[in-house]
């Protein structure tokens, strides 16, 4: 990855990227609108003549003043998120190969089986199936740089009050038109209660109750026993109550290849190969 320091004291301080392209650094920008107009013109200027392909403009917040400067450029949106926008701009006459946002959000239902055989359920204080008396599992939303089976984990203490331990994947929902047009990822995960006594405290400002109820109550559901997708769902959670299923489990592992660092992978047992197999192949 080369650098690209400011050519001259007009222009923007920047890295160049993988990619041919360059990186603005936001820390360096001046935030008198005018004065960065003059610098930015200043610097598509030598990227254009350096043949530099895209420009990443991060603005924190508090320059929220220079987007229309930045917007006038050529810049587009890309992303927001509560503190910045990021801006690109494509400077190349063929199409743009800069990557689009994240298209996904991805969620977690949690399939929490007792000893009891009851299954951990709730009534939402808010959504959808407020004040219908529908049970359902406890689900959310997994945040940024959360592995999946710890989004899992929190979302049932945040909503139930109980901490339980992930034990499996066992289905995994894609669905389109979520969220501002996000597409949208639902792992169901099943889960079991850490050993002990525990106390459910629904959390007051999501759920209006919470409950363990009879596994067969539960696989009854009607609002996901009437649709096909999520009656599927109930025979893969049935089916892994009844120890048929297995699901994916969650395994963090070494994964760097530049760098050290370790990332989650969801995998099903893999079984030996059979004598007759390995004979198969001595054969060929």
């Amino acid at each position: 990855m080369s650098s690209c320091s400011a050519v001259d004291s007009s222009t923007l301080s920047a890295t160049g990227d993988s990619y041919g392209g360059v990186v603005v650094h936001s820390s360096g920008l001046p935030k008198e609108p005018q004065i960065f107009k003059t610098s930015l013109q200043s610097s598509l200027k030598v990227w254009r003549r350096n043949g530099t392909k895209g420009v990443w403009l991060k603005l924190p917040i508090e320059y929220a003043a220079l987007v229309p400067e930045a917007v006038e450029q050529g810049f587009i949106y890309h992303h927001a998120e509560a503190d910045y926008v990021m801006l690109c701009h494509w400077l190349q006459d063929s199409p743009s190969t800069l990557p689009p946002n994240a298209s996904h959000q991805v969620g977690v239902g949690a399939f929490v089986l007792n000893d009891r055989g009851e299954v951990l359920a709730v009534q939402e204080g808010n959504g959808p199936l407020k004040g219908k008396g529908a049970w359902k599992m406890p689900t959310g939303i997994v945040s940024t740089g959360e592995d999946l089976h710890e989004g899992a984990c929190r979302e049932v203490l945040e909503e139930t009050g109980i901490d339980a331990e992930f034990q499996a994947v066992l289905a995994v929902r894609q669905a389109h038109g979520f969220g501002f047009g996000k597409s949208d990822l639902f792992f169901v995960c099943a889960m079991r209660p850490k050993p002990g006594p525990q106390e459910l405290k629904p959390c007051e400002t999501e759920i209006e109750t919470a409950a363990w109820i009879p596994l067969e109550e539960f696989l009854q559901i009607g609002f996901m026993r009437s649709q096909t997708l999520y009656a599927k769902i109930l025979d893969a959670c049935e089916a892994w109550a009844e120890g048929r299923y297995h699901g994916l489990k969650a395994k963090v592992l070494e994964a760097g290849v530049w760098k050290p660092r370790e990332d989650l992978l969801l995998v099903g047992k893999i079984h030996r190969k059979s004598s007759r197999h390995l004979e198969g192949q001595q054969q060929k």
